[in-house]
């Protein structure tokens, strides 16, 4: 059997540039690539009838892909993390509490960082689409 890596994690948001440089400005993200997929073959792939914009992020070690449908789906992705499918990004920071305190102030966050009974520290925040970022100590 071959040896398979994990090439990226995915999210579908509506206003590409604006989560772009909330993923740059808030966690320093470099961009590595952006492009556009349409044509028959994509539809075909993705089941819809839709082009999309893509932006590739670096996350230390780890690809994160903003992309934009157009047209974009009807319905929102749940959002409630105890809700199957429910799904989020995890960035590893040295202090939770310390980062938090440094976010601008538009920057939602979900709780205060907690340490759980597995003496992990962690929080939620929200992207400017309402994306779940969990953000755990390290």
């Amino acid at each position: 059997m071959a040896t398979l890596d994990a090439h990226h994690v995915g999210i579908t948001v509506e206003d590409l540039d604006r989560c772009v440089d909330f993923y740059r400005e808030t966690f320093e993200f470099e961009v590595l690539d952006r492009f556009e997929v349409a044509g028959e073959a994509f539809e075909r792939v993705t089941d819809t009838e839709a082009a999309a914009d893509f932006v590739h992020l670096d996350a230390g070690g780890v690809r994160l892909e903003l992309v934009r449908y157009d047209p974009p789906g009807a319905a929102p992705a749940s959002d409630d993390l105890q809700d199957a499918g429910t799904t989020h990004l995890a960035v590893a920071v040295d202090d939770a509490g310390a980062f938090v305190a440094d976010l601008p102030p538009e920057v939602e966050t979900v709780s205060d960082p907690q340490t759980t009974a597995s003496g992990t520290t962690v929080c939620f925040l929200r992207d400017p689409e309402g994306n779940l970022v969990e953000l755990i100590e390290t």
